[in-house]
């Protein structure tokens, strides 16, 4: 089939890498435009426009998948079909109605759980066991359309968000390349979506990234691997914010046992080469730290300059 693909982020690369080396044709990428980013705030391609551009594909960048030049040269091109994967806008049914087998995406959840912008930090967040990835056909409701296949992914302890959204977009490009070879060949039927299980996952706001250490052990775990690399949790230090890369509860654990006794919420405790924080159950140990304006770097490093004249530190 002749193919325009939709995506933006790291996580679509796998997705266009495949479509290229497989049966069909991608004749043309639509992508997010160029974005502001880094220090000096210099415009910058999308990784999946960067991919494109090495592959000398045509590159269309609409502000809004609904404006004319770009719907005009969509039927211009006149595709079979569209395969997305986080592309990172809504598409209207004007552009839904070009292509004659419409626009399939590639989402990372088990439809109809975590429908939204970020399933699989959801998916962290909520203690999932299982995640995975499905292929379906768009429709003007949010992720909401017929089926064609799915696949299943265990969640692993210490995955972040960023670890497991590698595995699913390699798993999914896969899929995806096999759902479009089942919808040529007529092997491959959509199928509704069951009305039962439906779970939203919206994008997870710098505000839902802050810590709180009165929540348990394994909450405060789940939400800082559900926000890394994105948005990146964080606690504050005397007013000054602190972000913190993934934990490790420490219930009966050798070092839970070098306390002089429990520790309040948030109360942090060094020891040697170690730094332990209290939460609503048992301590957790932290990995790396970065407060603001500073170098990420050991909780250990961290914990020695942030307290030099031997004053209690609490996290709040």
């Amino acid at each position: 089939m002749r193919l325009v693909f939709a995506g933006t982020p790291a996580t679509a690369v796998p997705s266009l890498d495949a479509l290229l080396k497989s049966g069909h044709t991608v004749e043309a990428v639509v992508t997010r435009p160029d974005a502001r980013s880094g220090r000096g705030l210099q415009l910058t391609r999308s990784p999946v426009a960067e991919r494109a551009a090495e592959a000398g594909l045509e590159i269309l960048r609409p502000d809004r998948p609904s404006n004319p030049e770009f719907l005009a040269r969509l039927r211009e091109i006149d595709p079979d079909c569209c395969p997305v994967t986080a592309y990172g806008a809504l598409i209207p049914q004007a552009a839904l109605d070009i292509p004659a087998r419409g626009w399939v995406n590639l989402h990372f959840s088990v439809l109809p759980a975590w429908r939204g912008a970020a399933p699989v930090p959801h998916a962290i967040l909520h203690g999932d066991d299982v995640t995975g990835a499905t292929t379906f056909q768009i429709v003007r409701e949010l992720d909401a359309g017929p089926v064609f296949g799915v696949l299943t992914e265990p969640v692993r302890p210490a995955d972040t968000a960023g670890d497991l959204l590698e595995r699913l977009s390699v798993a999914g490009a896969e899929l995806l390349v096999a759902t479009l070879d089942g919808i040529e060949s007529g092997a491959v039927e959509a199928r509704d979506q069951p009305s039962e299980g439906i779970s939203l996952a919206p994008k997870l706001a710098t505000a839902d990234a802050r810590l709180n250490w009165h929540d348990p052990a394994i909450a405060i775990d789940r939400r800082i691997r559900a926000c890394t690399p994105e948005p990146g949790a964080w606690t504050e230090l005397d007013g000054v914010r602190v972000k913190l890369w993934p934990v490790r509860p420490v219930a009966d654990d050798a070092l839970a046992s070098n306390l002089t006794g429990p520790l309040a919420p948030g109360e942090l405790a060094v020891l040697r080469n170690r730094v332990l924080a209290g939460t609503g159950t048992v301590p957790v140990e932290l990995g790396d730290v970065q407060a603001h304006g500073k170098r990420r770097m050991s909780a250990a490093d961290w914990a020695r300059g942030s307290r030099p004249d031997g004053r209690p530190a609490v996290l709040g």
